[in-house]
């Protein structure tokens, strides 16, 4: 299909006549696609439950905690005597995670499968061991960024984030690290005002900052009525670093959004985390929740890509789990679903 693309712009690569075109970088899916009806029944799944209040932790269990710690997690513990702190370990996720988003995937699985075979020769069973995880890392890496697509997910996302009653609306996005979510929020609701939060700077420095200014998201053109390309530069964003608990801004935003926040605190503290949302909300806003699904795969996802992925606590929910965390705590859910890996609820304060 790279036939078909037209480069009228080298920064704008894709216009609205690439609509339905996807095709693969060294990096990432390049995913312009809309569902078919079939496609959205396969993939999207939403509001299977009709009466939150009718639903108990009896009925649904407690979350999946993950608890394979990364190697740099343990060895910093092992030399300095204490449990990482949670913001270490939030720096230390976002520098190994973000390695993974630059990757040039294809070349990296040649370089590993060679050096596997090379592993080989040495007789070594450790170098051996070590050189076949790399190669299945890489291998996984692949499946679920570039082919399934399973991290940004697009039109999933799209698909948790339609149908909110918001005109050029105010977006806060707590714990943004690269900000992928909210620009795609803010091509579904032109004329948005982006605010990104992060306590880690290297996510507004180097996560934020190298995120790819060819990528293309979809979302609504108000003028026409129809579907349009934006892109990063095209969006109204202000990065904020600072401590999500330091914000001084007020009940002024239309949408408070988070993504993979809520499954990184235990139970005692996920009250104060639901109420992080409610605090900057204005009457009527939504807040949204985004958490990594409990099923097979992502258990042995994060089991594999441990390295990569666990230097935090970090659970995994089903949708009632997180739903029911988020009614108990002060919000009545107008609609919530699950995709592909992730978990979706958007919630009106009570």
């Amino acid at each position: 299909m790279s036939s078909l693309l037209k480069v009228a712009h080298e920064d704008k690569p894709y216009s609205e006549e690439h609509l339905d075109f996807t095709e693969l970088q060294p990096s990432f899916r390049v995913d312009l696609r809309r569902y078919s009806e079939q496609e959205y029944n396969k993939f999207v799944t939403m509001n299977t439950v009709s009466d939150w209040s009718s639903l108990s932790w009896k009925d649904v269990g407690r979350p999946y905690e993950v608890k394979a710690n990364s190697k740099d997690r343990d060895q910093y513990e092992q030399q300095f005597g204490k449990s990482m702190s949670v913001h270490t370990s939030w720096q230390y996720f976002n520098r190994a995670f973000h390695e993974w988003f630059v990757k040039d995937v294809p070349s990296e699985q040649q370089k590993k499968k060679k050096a596997f075979k090379e592993s080989l020769g040495s007789f070594n069973p450790k170098a051996i061991k070590a050189a076949l995880g790399d190669v299945a890392r890489i291998q996984l890496w692949n499946y679920a960024h570039r082919i399934e697509d399973g991290v940004w997910d697009p039109r999933g996302k799209r698909a948790l984030f339609e149908g909110l009653d918001v005109k050029k609306p105010r977006i806060l996005f707590l714990g943004a690290a690269e900000g992928y979510e909210a620009m795609q929020i803010a091509a579904m609701y032109p004329s948005a005002e982006v605010v990104m939060v992060d306590y880690d700077e290297y996510c507004k420095t180097t996560r934020f900052q190298d995120f790819p200014e060819t990528y293309p998201f979809l979302g609504d053109n108000p003028n026409t009525g129809q579907t349009s390309v934006y892109y990063k530069n095209d969006f109204n964003i202000e990065y904020v670093v600072d401590d999500i608990r330091n914000l001084d801004y007020g009940k002024e935003f239309d949408i408070v959004l988070s993504v993979g926040l809520l499954e990184h605190f235990p139970d005692e503290y996920k009250p104060e985390v639901v109420d992080w949302h409610r605090k900057f909300l204005k009457t009527g806003g939504y807040a949204i929740f985004t958490t990594p699904r409990n099923q097979f795969k992502s258990r042995m996802y994060y089991r594999i890509m441990a390295d990569v992925m666990n230097h935090t606590y970090r659970e995994l929910m089903t949708l009632e789990q997180m739903g029911l965390y988020i009614y108990e705590n002060g919000f009545d859910i107008v609609q919530s679903g699950y995709i592909k890996v992730h978990n979706g609820v958007v919630a009106k304060a009570r």
